[in-house]
């Protein structure tokens, strides 16, 4: 169960991350400041995702949650960019994602 759970909490910590990304991705590509709102909601969000890496870490090794906080926040960014901002993934970055999954595999401890 703490496996679990330590995946868990690094997958919604990556979650926060990638939404405080989106949102300052939005502001960049409209030419806002760094203080605009969609900055500064994004800036809070990684704030926030500090405290949820806290508890990820009570429950799996660093090792293992930072292979897995990579794996999602790399997963998701990618098709982020694609759908979202139209952006064309080549095969050195299909090759990445392959090498993302494989450590994950590779990392995963069941104890």
């Amino acid at each position: 169960m703490p496996l679990i759970l330590g995946f868990a909490f690094t997958l919604f910590t990556a979650a926060v991350v990638i939404l405080g990304d989106y949102l300052i991705k939005l502001a960049a590509d409209d030419g806002q400041t760094m203080t605009s709102p969609l900055v500064i909601i994004g800036c809070c969000l990684y704030a926030a995702s500090a405290m949820l890496w806290f508890f990820a870490l009570q429950h799996i090794s660093l090792s293992q949650a930072g292979v897995a906080f990579s794996m999602f926040t790399l997963l998701a960014l990618c098709a982020i960019g694609v759908i979202y901002f139209g952006e064309v993934l080549y095969l050195r970055e299909y090759a990445g994602i392959g090498c993302a999954i494989m450590a994950m595999i590779l990392m995963v401890r069941v104890a």
